[in-house]
Formats: C-alpha cells, sequence, structure tokens
C-alpha cells in the first residue's frame, strides 16, 4: 500500500488560510504556497465534493506544492469556513458556484490555473472551463482532472444522495460522527487513522444544544430539488478544449463506465485530449491521497501520457 501524506513535511511551507470576499460572500481557501524562491511550476485549484471542505486537499495540495505548484483549495458557498448563502434557491447551484470560482481567481490575480475537482468540484470546473456561462475563463484553464465526475451522474446515485445530504445527523460526540464518515465515505479508499481523525474535525460543527454534525448548509440539497439537471452538462463537457483526466473509481456508483464511454467519444475525448484512468480499491470517491493518485494528477498538469493507477 502506497504511503498518503500524513502532516507537513519538513520543511514545506505551512499552507495559510485566507478568505476572498466572492459575489457578495466570504469565501475561504487554504492557500499552499511554493518555498520562497523555488520556480513555480504553476496555479492548481482544487474543489472539494458535495458535502465536503477544501480541506479534503490537503494532502494532493502538499504533493503538489513540493512539485513547485500554488494550490488553492476553496470551501464552497455553504461549506466549511464559508458564508451559507442568503438565496439558498438561486445560488446553490453549478451557475453561481462558476460565478464564485471567477471571482476568486481575480481576487487573487490567477491569469491560468490548473483544475482538479472531485465530484461536484469537477463539474463546477467543467462548466467555468466550457466558457459557456464564465466567457472570461474560457482560455484561463489550462487541464481538467475529474476525479470521478462526468456531465451525467446515475439517477440512483444522485437519488440516494437527495435522501441524506438534506438531512445531516447529529451526534452528542465527535467520535461518534468520526465512525459515521467513516462508514458514508468508506468508498474513499484507503485512509490512515490520522486521516479519518482529520477529515472530521476539518468537516464538524457544533451546534447550539452542544451537539456535532457536518459542516455544511442543509439547505445546499436545493441544487437537487430546484435544479434537477443541474449535473446533466454535456454542453459544457462537448465545449471543452483542454487536457481532461477522469479518475473513476472502480465501484463507483456515480460515473457509471457507459457514461465514461461516452466521454471517449465525445468533446475532448473525440479531439484525444481525455484520459481515463479506473481506480482500484474506491468507489466514489477516490480520495487523492495516496501516490499513484498523486502520480495520475501530475501526469495530467504537466500533460504527460497517463499511467494505469495502481493501489499498492
Amino acid at each position: 500500500m502506497s504511503s498518503p501524506v500524513h502532516s507537513f513535511t519538513h520543511g514545506a511551507a505551512a499552507p495559510v488560510s485566507c478568505y476572498a470576499r466572492c459575489a457578495g460572500y466570504e469565501i475561504h481557501y487554504m492557500d499552499w504556497q511554493p518555498e520562497p524562491g523555488a520556480t513555480l511550476a504553476g496555479t492548481v485549484i482544487a474543489w472539494h465534493g458535495l458535502a465536503r471542505t477544501g480541506r479534503d486537499m490537503d494532502a494532493l495540495a502538499q504533493f503538489l506544492q513540493a512539485q513547485g505548484y500554488r494550490v488553492i483549495c476553496p470551501d464552497t458557498l455553504g461549506r466549511g469556513l464559508s458564508q451559507w448563502s442568503r438565496n439558498s434557491r438561486d445560488e446553490y447551484q453549478l451557475r453561481f458556484y462558476a460565478r464564485l470560482a471567477r471571482e476568486l481567481m481575480e481576487a487573487l490575480a490567477l491569469e491560468q490555473v490548473h483544475w482538479v475537482g472531485t465530484s461536484m468540484g469537477g463539474a463546477i470546473g467543467t462548466v467555468c472551463a466550457s466558457g459557456l456561462w464564465e466567457p472570461a475563463l474560457k482560455d484561463r484553464i489550462l487541464t481538467l482532472t475529474l476525479n470521478d465526475n462526468a456531465p451525467e451522474l446515475a439517477q440512483a446515485a444522485l437519488q440516494r444522495i437527495k435522501s441524506y445530504a438534506g438531512q445531516p445527523p447529529v451526534f452528542d460526540t465527535v467520535t461518534e460522527l468520526e465512525a459515521f464518515f467513516r462508514q458514508a465515505y468508506q468508498p474513499y479508499g484507503w485512509l490512515s487513522e490520522t486521516e479519518w481523525r482529520k477529515l472530521t474535525e476539518t468537516s464538524t460543527r457544533r451546534l447550539p444544544d452542544g451537539r456535532v454534525t457536518p459542516h455544511y448548509d442543509p439547505c445546499m440539497i436545493e441544487q437537487f430539488t430546484r435544479h434537477e439537471n443541474d449535473y446533466l452538462i454535456w454542453e459544457h463537457y462537448d465545449a471543452l478544449e483542454l487536457p481532461v483526466l477522469l479518475l473513476r473509481g472502480v465501484e463507483s456508483d456515480l460515473v457509471l463506465k457507459p457514461v465514461a464511454e461516452q466521454m471517449m467519444l465525445r468533446g475532448p475525448g473525440a479531439r484525444g485530449q481525455l484520459s481515463w484512468l479506473e481506480v482500484p480499491g474506491c468507489g466514489h470517491a477516490p480520495a487523492l491521497n495516496v501516490q499513484p493518485h498523486f502520480d495520475a494528477v501530475l501526469a495530467c498538469l504537466q500533460n504527460r501520457p497517463s499511467t494505469p493507477v495502481r493501489q499498492g
């Protein structure tokens, strides 16, 4: 089994917790900067999944930082330390998230970036890179890594998400919440004991009665109830003109193989710009925390041929 990055590497610059004003909201992000004086290989935006936070990207960000990349890991509106929406019906949807991404890039003066997105983060990257909603981003995203995301998602899995995401569980203790996370996110694949504890502590909020619950706004589920086809984004995928990497968990119930096969025949797939790698030992979605995952992402950033992902 490949070893993950458990803690900050000796000599590496510690990430900085930052805030930016985007679309009228305070958006939190972690900023992983290369060492002063190091040659900057590029900038990466690493965007998390639906009910998660940017801290899910810590291991990948630390690895890429060591390769000379600056890595920006935002918390989406309504997640983690970012503000919650004042207009959940209209703002918890991909079009508004794309606006947040554009304004974050503007706030940080980022001219060009690579994009790595897990699940929802991949969909946000797709609609940003297509330029259909945010024309200013059309040529500013250099590569796109879709971590178990596709322009069409399995309806059965979406129904499962709708059934639980709008009613996050509540527990008396953090230990109980960690046990829930270990079960819910078992498809992520292998995580160390340290990583499970960090995942829990970086995505927990305490309620007024002292109990704990996952750190997101339950109203974010309105993306599914009020925008039922928000994740049906073939139009955006077909418009992509950049190298794309699809990392699909072998056991994923969200990205089905027939959809991945369609992706190979359309848009960047038809233009020879899509690499599709199956990730063993994972469902939805690979945790991006072990060396084979790192190597696949780095190959995409460097526009090199990818090799099969192996767990050990």
